[in-house]
């Protein structure tokens, strides 16, 4: 049994697929199955079930796929840190996040942390959805991940670090660009531009909406929060979103008003890791330069 065994395991089960974990690793599905086949013989279980679309650990396979994940995660952050530590302030800071993520709770965080440590290579990998960023975290191939926070996910640790109101983007000539704020019942009268259906954000909204008895209405979706507040200035509807870092304010002289849904419980984003005592020094190091730059702001 060795590193390379585990490793191509964990990716398997993972990807559930043999057959894509030999395209990623640039080699045979044959030279795939021998590791498995080598962890088999040496552990006497069967690891891995053959399904219609793929394959899938066994009972046996998930004890061995969480130690190995694990075991692993916790060695490439050792050796992380050695490098680190050889290298003195050089090393790198992986993250995954949204598409929007970086432009508006990242920038000031960005400059701030190539200042101190210029040495540093930042990556940036964008995911559509958490579950695609914890897969991530999972398999190790980043430190970070910046998130809509939800439900606990086993084995990954999420920090809030900030708290967003909703507010609703309307253009400049609408019926309701003249008020203050809008009430919840005032939704159902919407043309509503959806957020992705995967999204932490959406699920988090539906879930309000049902709660609150609102049905809106909706013949539009997009992938990203810009580009529903983009559709909303072009008129093709209202946009629910989050009082995102910069944003232009209700009184602007601007084509859209952002009205404040004070109904609506606000949105909780921001980190989550494997575990926090693992990250390295540099990527602790980021994550507190972003929760010291991202502080909440009132809603516009």
């Amino acid at each position: 049994m060795t590193l390379d065994d585990l490793r191509v395991f964990v990716a398997v089960c993972r990807a559930g697929s043999l057959s894509a974990v030999a395209r990623e690793l640039s080699c045979t599905q044959s030279a795939v199955s021998q590791h498995v086949k080598r962890l088999e013989r040496e552990t006497g279980v069967r690891l891995l079930e053959r399904h219609p679309r793929g394959v899938a650990p066994t009972a046996a396979g998930r004890i061995l796929r969480a130690a190995a994940a694990d075991g692993i995660a916790g060695l490439d952050t050792a050796l992380r840190n050695l490098d680190e530590l050889v290298r003195g302030d050089a090393g790198s800071v992986r993250v995954t996040t949204g598409a929007t993520t970086v432009r508006h709770f990242m920038a000031e965080a960005v400059v701030s942390f190539r200042g101190r440590f210029p040495k540093v290579s930042l990556e940036f990998r964008t995911e559509t959805s958490s579950r695609s960023c914890f897969d991530a975290l999972t398999a190790g191939t980043v430190d970070l991940a910046w998130i809509t926070l939800g439900d606990p996910v086993a084995g990954i640790e999420q920090r809030p670090v900030v708290e967003l109101p909703w507010v609703l983007a309307v253009r400049a000539d609408d019926p309701l660009a003249a008020r203050s704020h809008v009430g919840a019942a005032d939704l159902a009268g919407i043309r509503h531009i959806r957020l992705p259906e995967n999204s932490s954000s959406r699920s988090h909204l539906d879930a309000v909406f049902a709660r609150l008895g609102i049905q809106v209405r909706s013949d539009t979706s997009v992938a990203d929060w810009d580009t529903a507040i983009l559709l909303a200035e072009l008129g093709l509807g209202h946009a629910i979103v989050p009082a995102l870092p910069g944003q232009r304010s209700a009184a602007g002289s601007g084509p859209l008003r952002f009205l404040p849904v004070p109904d609506l419980p606000e949105l909780s984003v921001g980190w989550a890791v494997r575990r926090w005592t693992a990250l390295t020094p540099l990527a602790r190091a980021f994550a507190d330069t972003v929760g010291a730059t991202c502080a909440p702001r009132p809603a516009p």
